[in-house]
């Protein structure tokens, strides 16, 4: 007897892991937009198409970071950019990680959140990772916003490529994790929107640190062969 015949429901095929959803028509917010990740992060994504607005304590800096960018990127301040957003990526300094997610818990509530931070201490032989309390950034984050959708992904970005406007293509993946593979799938669809970036689901929240952490190689591998290292996943 097939189980068909048995009464039991066959499983459905499994989904294509490389089926993401359209997300161009999503706004992205980015909180720290005046620094130099998140500044990057809103041209690639801003010149990939996508709505952006950049988010700061201060109207003004962020308003002046937006213009020099052009691209229909927008700026306002860390709340406004919040409430304004489909998608908000964090990527404020670690030392004002808690306080500002504390300070936008309503604006953030029902929000994709998408951690890029990096805890990260330096001394003179060089960079070195930070371990906080909840874990990671990513699990401070989801501890700081519990009505929100925290997801933690681009961290291995450089500045530098992002940044330049010479740079066609940035040929590297991101590492993204999350606990709802809805909302991880959509992060890897934005991240897709940059020529050259792919998106590779990497875990739960609670395998962010080691993702954090690696960075502080990737600092290591920069200055030792002058370059911008990112990464690739083989055979996915």
């Amino acid at each position: 007897m097939t189980s068909t015949d048995s009464g039991s429901t066959p499983k459905p095929p499994a989904k294509d892991p490389w089926e993401l959803p359209d997300v161009s028509d999503l706004t992205v917010g980015v909180l720290g937009g005046t620094g130099d990740q998140g500044r990057g992060l809103a041209y690639r994504l801003a010149r990939a198409g996508q709505k952006v607005i950049i988010g700061s304590r201060a109207t003004e800096r962020a308003e002046a970071a937006a213009a020099e960018l052009g691209l229909g990127v927008e700026g306002a301040d860390n709340a406004e950019c919040a409430r304004r957003s489909d998608i908000v990526v964090v990527a404020v300094p670690w030392d004002g990680h808690a306080k500002t997610l504390e300070s936008l818990r309503d604006e953030l509530a029902g929000k994709l959140v998408v951690d890029c931070v990096n805890p990260l201490g330096f001394d003179k032989k060089g960079a070195y990772a930070l371990k906080p309390e909840e874990g990671s950034a990513a699990e401070q984050a989801a501890a700081l916003l519990p009505g929100s959708r925290v997801t933690a992904a681009f961290h291995h970005l450089s500045a530098v490529l992002l940044q330049d406007p010479a740079v066609e293509r940035i040929d590297t993946d991101v590492m993204v994790l999350g606990e709802v593979r809805a909302d991880t799938d959509i992060v890897q669809a934005l991240a897709a929107r940059i020529p050259g970036m792919r998106g590779v689901f990497a875990g739960r929240l609670r395998n962010a640190h080691q993702v954090e952490s690696l960075v502080a190689n990737l600092i290591s591998v920069n200055r030792r062969y002058k370059a911008h290292a990112g990464l690739r996943v083989t055979d996915v």
